[in-house]
C-alpha cells in the first residue's frame, strides 16, 4: 500500500491521479490540496478520506472547514497548507499538480523530508532546476516525470541508463495551428486556441500547446530531468500524438514509447514505478493506424519555442522570466485583454529588458517572477 499526496487535486492532473487511485484500491489518499474548487476538493475528500487538506485562502479554508465538519479531517490554509502537507510523515509520493511557481517551496521541503516527487508542475525545473536535481539526489529522493513527453523519455531509458544518450527527440503534438502562417493567427480567439486535436487539458497549457511554448517549457524541463544539453534536445512535430518522444543513443538506435493520448498511463506509471499495471482504456491497434508523420517545428511562426531555447541556453533567473510573462500573457489572453499573438511578444519584451542573475536562490527567482508580472502589468493591463 503506497500513500500520497497531492497538489492541485481538482486540476486536470489531479484529478486523473485520484481516478488511477479509484481504480486501483491499493493506494492511500493522505492530503490533498486545492485552489478554489471548494465544491469538487469537498467531494473529493468524503470520497477518499484524506487526513489533511488545504486550500489556498483562509477565507475558502473556513468554508470548508464549515461543509466537512462532520468528517475527521484537518483543514488548512496558503503557502503553510502546501507545505504541511508536503512534509506529511506517512507520506510516500507527493504528486506536485499544481500549477504555477507556487508549487516549488512545497517540492523542495518533500524532497528535504524524503519523499520521491511525481512531478507534474513544470515550473518548479524550469524555474529551479538547478536547485531542485542536486537536492534530489542528495537525498536519494526520485524525480518521477508525470508529464507525457517527459515520462515517455523516462521510459525509454529504462535498462540503458549506462548508456550515452545522443539526443532526446522531444514529440509535440503541432496544436490547432500546425501548418498555419503567423498571418494567419493575427485574429485568433479564445475559444480557437482552447481547440487542442488531441488532449483534454487545463485551459493555460492548452493555450501553451497552441503557441508551442508549452513545448519550449518542456525542453527547460528534459534539460534539468535528463542531464543533457539543449543542443541534445530536438523538437520533432507527431500530429497523431502516438509517439510521445524519443530516445537516440550513441550506437543511432531509437528508442520510442508509443501509447493513445490518455494521461492516466504516465501517472500511473509514475506512483508504480517501476512496476506496470493494467490500465483499462483504449489500446493502440496497428492494423488500424494507417500512418505517422513528422515535421519540423515553424520556429518562426511559434517563436515561442525559439524563445524557449534561447531562456534555457542563458539560464540563471532568464528562465524564470520566460516562464512568468507566458503566464501572465496567457492570463491577459483568457480575460481578453491582449491578441494572441501578444503572448510571445510580450515574453521576448520581458526576456530583452530582464537583467539575469546566475544560480538564483529562491528568493532571487520569486522576485524575478514578481519583477516581471510588475513590468507587464506597467505596460498592457
Amino acid at each position: 500500500m503506497k500513500t500520497i499526496a497531492i497538489l492541485g487535486s481538482t486540476g486536470s492532473i489531479g484529478t486523473q491521479t485520484l481516478e488511477v487511485v479509484r481504480e486501483n484500491q491499493d493506494i492511500r489518499v493522505a492530503a490533498l490540496a486545492a485552489g478554489n474548487n471548494i465544491a469538487l476538493l469537498e467531494q473529493q475528500i468524503r470520497e477518499f478520506a484524506p487526513k489533511t487538506a488545504a486550500v489556498w485562502t483562509e477565507e475558502k479554508a473556513k468554508e470548508l472547514r464549515e461543509r466537512v465538519k462532520d468528517l475527521p479531517v484537518k483543514i488548512v490554509s496558503g503557502m503553510d497548507g502546501l507545505l504541511e502537507i508536503s512534509v506529511l510523515e506517512e507520506t510516500d509520493i507527493l504528486v506536485t499538480a499544481i500549477v504555477g511557481m507556487i508549487g516549488i517551496r512545497p517540492t523542495i521541503a518533500a524532497i528535504r523530508a524524503g519523499k520521491d516527487i511525481a512531478l507534474a508542475n513544470k515550473e518548479t525545473l524550469v524555474t529551479a532546476g538547478h536547485i531542485i536535481m542536486p537536492l534530489a539526489k542528495e537525498h536519494h529522493v526520485s524525480i518521477l516525470p508525470v508529464d507525457s513527453e517527459h515520462s515517455a523519455i523516462f521510459q525509454s531509458l529504462q535498462g540503458n541508463e549506462k548508456n550515452s544518450i545522443k539526443k532526446i527527440l522531444l514529440t509535440a503534438s503541432g496544436g490547432p495551428f500546425r501548418g498555419r502562417k503567423r498571418e494567419e493567427l493575427a485574429n485568433i480567439q479564445v475559444e480557437d486556441a482552447l481547440k487542442h486535436p488531441n488532449w483534454e487539458m487545463g485551459r493555460k497549457i492548452t493555450i501553451d500547446s497552441s503557441t508551442m511554448i508549452n513545448k519550449g517549457l518542456e525542453v527547460i524541463e528534459a534539460k534539468w530531468l535528463f542531464d543533457v544539453d539543449f543542443d541534445q534536445i530536438q523538437v520533432v512535430v507527431q500530429p497523431q500524438s502516438v509517439i510521445h518522444s524519443m530516445v537516440e543513443y550513441e550506437d543511432g538506435a531509437v528508442i520510442a514509447q508509443l501509447g493513445t493520448p490518455d494521461m492516466k498511463l504516465p501517472i500511473q506509471y509514475a506512483l508504480y514505478y517501476p512496476k506496470r499495471r493494467n490500465l483499462p482504456g483504449d489500446r493502440l491497434d496497428f492494423w488500424k493506424l494507417t500512418e505517422l508523420t513528422f515535421e519540423q517545428p515553424d520556429l518562426e511562426t511559434f517563436y515561442g519555442l525559439r524563445l524557449a531555447y534561447e531562456a534555457g541556453r542563458a539560464g540563471g533567473t532568464m528562465p524564470t522570466v520566460f516562464n512568468a510573462a507566458n503566464e501572465r500573457a496567457v492570463s491577459l489572453f483568457l480575460d481578453r485583454k491582449i491578441k494572441y499573438l501578444e503572448i510571445p511578444e510580450i515574453i521576448h519584451y520581458c526576456m530583452d529588458a530582464h537583467k539575469r542573475k546566475e544560480a538564483p536562490t529562491v528568493e532571487e527567482i520569486l522576485s524575478a517572477e514578481a519583477e516581471t508580472y510588475e513590468q507587464i502589468e506597467s505596460r498592457w493591463s
